[in-house]
């Protein structure tokens, strides 16, 4: 049985912590900056854990 290969847009947009946890950047940072307030697009920094009902799927296309 061959391995089973990572899935190349997933492991652009998601990683594992240390502690085994799969985070992913927040939506809505990239364009159109200007009309949003500064207390938005601080919030919208950083990385989150993804959604328990998608880390199944995440884990499986990261190849683990």
């Amino acid at each position: 049985m061959p391995k089973m290969k990572t899935h190349s847009g997933t492991k652009k947009r998601l990683r594992k912590t240390g502690s085994g946890k799969i985070v992913r950047r927040k939506a809505n940072r990239r364009h159109i900056l200007e009309k949003k307030s500064s207390t938005r697009k601080r919030r919208l920094a950083g990385t989150i854990e993804i959604s328990k009902a998608d880390e199944r799927t995440a884990r499986k296309l990261l190849g683990g």
